[in-house]
């Protein structure tokens, strides 16, 4: 930055001669400045005093001070934006994002490494390994021969042939040299049953499963595992998760029966997930009868999927999640008022909590004869709402 000749100090001391009866032109020939100089410092220093001009220095720095942070930070979401896209795990791929803010944005190196977060040696680092010309040629002469051989059979004919290569080096060439065996294996799909379900009119007669996709903020996408109890419509779990399996399907309705007890049926999709084998074993196990929807008809899990357009319209679409976390304290608050809060239509505007402790206490009577006597429970529809019958029967 240029230094300046004047200080706002010696600037308001030259108007001060000037406001006692100096000229102008003598001003300008003693301080050698131009007289425009000094009406440019009457305009903006006339009438002020020491103190005041710091002040409005001072105003003038934080000013410039606000307008570059304003500017780096619409740098560097810029910079986020062109990166929205890009998978940066692990140091290559971080190099890579790097190299493209250098080349399209032309951002320093360093500023660069600040906004993608990487230290600058790891950018400058490079690879010392040797090229292995011979052995990768080799492994891909093995390939060739042999197309349907993985990298540890790979491995044993090369360490039968003498290579004093471990395995993880051998699986690193095999990776980077393309050689991966696409695998030749069929998805498995359980029949569903096309008649309708006859269900008990009582809670746990028959839970619902299915999935709901959503993202974060950042791009990054998850999913959300919902139970529902069809009979009473309860949203009995929604685990929200980056990546969920058959085993992680298999502890939670382990967790949930052990809370609310065991289901006389479960319906779902014809998902991965539910097809497993830890899926199949846990209903072996467990002694519960799964149910598959056929293939291509969401309308045989209509509960379940009535409940995630619910969730969408209502949640996923009014809410921008940041995070895992932030993702489950608002889904389960979501849940929570959904159960015994939020009237549903089919349960005649009551609450499903409240349904359910209803339909609980019906159940409780029908089987003690000593309280029939008792008044029924009074309906929990609005006034003006006619109250419309639970469909019980699905299919």
């Amino acid at each position: 930055m240029k230094k300046k000749r004047f200080t706002e100090e010696q600037i308001i001391g030259i108007l001060r001669e000037q406001e006692a009866g100096a000229k102008a032109a003598d001003l300008a020939r003693k301080y050698a400045v131009s007289e425009t100089t000094l009406y440019n410092w009457k305009a903006k220093f006339g009438g002020m005093d020491v103190s005041e001009a710091k002040r409005l220095k001072g105003l003038e720095e934080e000013n410039a001070r606000l307008k570059k942070l304003l500017a780096d930070q619409m740098l560097e979401s810029a910079a986020l934006r062109e990166l929205l896209f890009k998978k940066m795990v692990g140091p290559a791929a971080k190099r890579e994002a790097v190299a493209h803010l250098w080349a399209v944005m032309s951002l320093s190196e360093r500023r660069a490494c600040n906004i993608v977060a990487v230290d600058r040696k790891t950018v400058r680092y490079v690879s010392k390994r040797p090229a292995d010309t011979a052995l990768r040629a080799r492994l891909r002469d093995l390939a060739n021969e042999r197309r349907r051989f993985g990298y540890r059979r790979l491995f044993v004919l090369l360490r039968q042939e003498g290579e004093r290569a471990g395995k993880n080096r051998i699986y690193r060439l095999y990776r980077e040299e393309g050689l991966t065996v696409r695998k030749r294996r069929a998805r498995r799909r359980a029949v569903g049953a096309r008649a309708p379900i006859p269900v008990e009119a009582r809670p746990n007669a028959r839970w619902s499963l299915d999935f709901v996709h959503d993202q974060f903020a950042c791009g990054r996408r998850f999913r959300i595992l919902n139970i529902v109890d069809d009979v009473t419509r309860e949203c009995l779990a929604a685990i929200p998760d980056t990546s969920i399996s058959g085993q992680r399907v298999a502890r939670e309705l382990s967790a949930l029966i052990k809370r609310r007890g065991i289901p006389g049926m479960i319906i779902s999709d014809n998902g991965t997930e539910f097809t497993s084998n830890a899926v199949l074993s846990w209903t072996s196990e467990n002694r519960i009868e799964w149910r598959y929807i056929a293939p291509g008809k969401p309308m045989q899990n209509g509960f379940c999927e009535s409940f995630n357009g619910r969730m969408r319209d209502e949640l996923l679409n009014e809410t921008l999640f940041f995070g895992l976390d932030h993702a489950r304290a608002k889904i389960g608050a979501w849940t929570h008022d959904y159960n015994h809060r939020r009237p549903h239509s089919a349960l005649g505007y009551a609450t499903p909590a409240a349904f359910a402790a209803n339909l609980t206490a019906t159940g409780d009577r029908l089987r003690n004869p000593d309280q029939l006597r008792r008044s029924p429970v009074a309906t929990f529809a609005p006034s003006g709402v006619s109250t419309a019958r639970t469909q019980l029967a699905a299919g």
